[in-house]
């Protein structure tokens, strides 16, 4: 008996030793190494103990901070990072993405940024491989990065590795861990239980409308928006919220990537009366879904369409449309001698042809508007084939007004009646023409109706795109209605030959600009494509000249000309696919830092004033604005007194950031400029610049 007790004594003391070391191996193995600096403690945990083949596990990165620091949520707000985890696994283990908790809003000065404090862990499911044995240990290897912030934000990272046992059943962590992750559950966003929709407020506004049950005084004590995407509303601008039964209402402010038009996900913090707060998932429809008709104008119909009207009229005036006054001016000058109805049904069919172009402009940007997309006025500039095929079009009227060619004259001496038709329909061609090369000119005097036209219903539009086209169309209009001003015009004579081969010229000088358009578009490849058809619409020009010189027998200048219109549109064919080769050159400029909304973000939150430019190679004004006013002497000192960051957007091609920044001050189109002084708010500057407006501005108190 005394020899029995001390073996079984040593047997005892052996089962507790493995007993404790297998205790103590399975607590460790729940989280990983830490990464410890005096601002956060990081490290990989996990929710089991033990795990069994073929299970999904939650691992987490957790983080505890120190008082008065936090970190991030997957959309930061106006300054920081989310953290991201690469894992390093054995074969047959997957990692899904971070289920992330609902995040709380942190304002410091003029930043709002979406994230936690304290303590915060972001769960993650790990698949177990199903090959694994009992007894075999799983590997799991993470390397991740993070941002942490107070008054200053400073980037960590680590490397982490945590090893899990394998049983044949799984065992839970410790109570610790779990009320790690505990922490992270308590914030998971729920199911949306009302409906809700998002729709424009007027004035750079959005409105976030909640409805259900439940949903009153009582019962919600606060609320606040959480975008799940950067940019779509004002991060650090107040949320008004106001609620009714069955009601709740949040006033939001349009942030830089905001388009009213498109769907956003995001989250709804509610508080309820108890003072408990739930997060709730949002896929918020825009306002195009909701009600037929209850999306607000930002700006007023009978303003909108007063606004579009005087910006049509003045568009004559504008620069774009000054090669198809060159056309206008010659068949004003053809009207010399005309009767009365021909001069009317002249300026009827111009008319005609200006509402037509404007119409189908409005209906294409509604049609791609409603399918999700987000274009601007004057979008097919951003074409290089459109900018092309206009190139050539420029070119073929200028060798027409040449006389190189005539449009119709084998029609000529087959009656009167043909010969008016012919005519007719030319007006009806200039009317078309012009709307199409005008739209570039439109934003500096239409931006705003436009704006708004195009976040209004589609009635709103339509009306104003018509009255749009009735202000480009009245000059001529009104020379058609009143015969007796077509009637002062000299005799016919010589005088008029000389006026149209005159003309010529601003075409041949537009197809040049439109040449280095396409090269800051498409580069060398696309311009040697532009070039090669340019010689060829000379040579199917002159053989169609010879063809009409030479009478109806001379078949074959006809046929070679067919032929190089066969080529003309093969080469039309080769263009986008030089356009994918080559990247856009942009509009740069040395002294300027090209548009990102990150780096706009990220400069307000140092506190530096920042000056954006929105151009493109097409917009003559803006190119006009750089070279008078932006690239003086005088603005470039003022830059440099005030410290302020210069940026430029270039839109020469489409680009859906600079899309979105312009609809975030309800502006479509171009040239458009915004002053950002330091912890204040953006200042929209005229379209139409000048030195004082510039440096006024800027000297403006911060």
């Amino acid at each position: 008996m005394s020899h029995t007790y001390p073996t079984l004594l040593r047997f005892f003391a052996h089962v507790l030793f493995v007993l404790l070391g297998w205790l103590s191996s399975a607590a460790c193995a729940v989280e990983s190494n830490v990464q410890q600096s005096p601002r956060a403690t990081v490290s990989l945990i996990s929710e089991s103990a033990v795990v069994m083949p073929g299970q999904e596990v939650r691992l987490g990165l957790r983080q505890r901070l120190a008082p008065h620091w936090h970190t991030y949520w997957k959309n930061p707000g106006d300054a920081g990072s989310p953290p991201h985890v690469d894992f390093t696994l054995p074969q047959g283990a997957t990692v899904g993405e971070i289920a992330w908790p609902g995040p709380d809003r942190f304002i410091i000065g003029p930043v709002a940024s979406y994230g936690y404090e304290n303590e915060i862990v972001f769960p993650m499911t790990l698949t177990v491989p199903r090959d694994l044995q009992p007894g075999d240990r799983l590997a799991i290897e993470a390397k991740a990065d993070w941002v942490v912030c107070e008054k200053e934000c400073i980037p960590e990272e680590g490397t982490f590795r945590l090893e899990l046992p394998v049983a044949a059943a799984a065992q839970p962590a410790a109570a610790e861990v779990l009320a790690a992750f505990e922490t992270a559950d308590t914030r998971q966003p729920q199911v949306m239980p009302w409906q809700v929709s998002l729709s424009p407020a007027g004035n750079g506004g959005l409105q976030l409308r909640v409805d259900g049950e439940g949903l009153s005084a009582q019962t919600v004590r606060s609320a606040l928006y959480f975008p799940e995407d950067w940019g779509v509303v004002d991060h650090v601008a107040e949320q008004e919220w106001k609620v009714e039964e069955g009601v709740l209402t949040l006033m939001l402010r349009e942030g830089q990537n905001a388009v009213p038009t498109a769907a956003s996900a995001g989250l709804l913090a509610v508080t309820d009366g108890g003072g408990t707060r739930r997060w709730f998932a949002l896929d918020v429809q825009p306002a195009a879904t909701a009600a037929a008709g209850s999306v607000p104008a930002a700006l007023p119909l009978w303003q909108m369409a007063l606004f579009a009207f005087l910006g049509g009229l003045i568009l004559n005036l504008m620069p774009c449309v000054f090669p198809v006054l060159a056309i206008k001016a010659a068949a004003v000058a053809g009207m010399s001698g005309s009767d009365r109805r021909a001069v009317r049904l002249s300026g009827l069919f111009y008319t005609l042809g200006v509402l037509t172009a404007f119409l189908a402009l409005a209906l294409a940007l509604l049609a791609v508007r409603a399918g999700g997309t987000a274009v601007g006025w004057g979008f097919q500039f951003q074409s290089p084939l459109f900018v092309t095929a206009m190139c050539w079009l420029m070119l073929a009227i200028g060798l027409n007004l040449s006389g190189v060619f005539e449009i119709g004259a084998s029609l000529a001496g087959r009656g009167q009646h043909l010969a008016t038709r012919q005519g007719h329909a030319g007006s009806f061609f200039t009317g078309l023409l012009a709307v199409v090369v005008a739209t570039p000119c439109t934003a500096p005097f239409m931006g705003a109706a436009i704006g708004s036209a195009l976040a209004a219903p589609a009635l709103y539009s339509l009306v104003v795109f018509i009255l749009m086209g009735l202000g480009l169309a009245l000059p001529f209009l009104l020379l058609g209605l009143f015969p007796a001003l077509a009637q002062r015009l000299p005799r016919p004579g010589v005088w008029m030959l000389r006026l149209r081969q005159a003309m010529a010229f601003p075409m041949y000088a537009t197809a040049a600009w439109l040449l280095w358009v396409l090269v800051q578009q498409a580069g060398e490849p696309g311009l040697r494509v532009a070039l090669a058809g340019a010689v060829l619409v000379g040579l199917v020009a002159w053989l169609a000249g010879l063809g009409q010189h030479g009478g109806w027998r001379a078949w074959w200048p006809r046929g070679l000309a067919l032929a190089g219109l066969v080529v003309l549109l093969g080469l039309t064919l080769v263009l986008p696919a030089q356009q994918a080769e080559v990247a856009s050159a942009g509009v740069k400029a040395a002294d300027a830092e090209p548009y990102s909304a990150e780096r706009l973000a990220a400069l307000r939150a140092e506190g530096k004033p920042v000056f954006v430019n929105m151009t493109a190679a097409w917009c003559i004004t803006c190119l006009v604005n750089e070279r008078t006013t932006l690239s003086s002497g005088v603005v470039q000192q003022a830059m440099k007194e005030h410290g302020v960051v210069y940026m430029k957007g270039d839109w020469t091609n489409r680009d859906p950031a600079i899309t979105a920044f312009l609809h975030s001050f309800q502006r479509d189109g171009l040239p458009f400029y915004a002053f950002y002084p330091a912890g204040a708010e953006p200042l929209v500057l005229p379209p139409v610049l000048t030195q004082s407006i510039v440096t006024d501005a800027f000297a403006q108190p911060q």
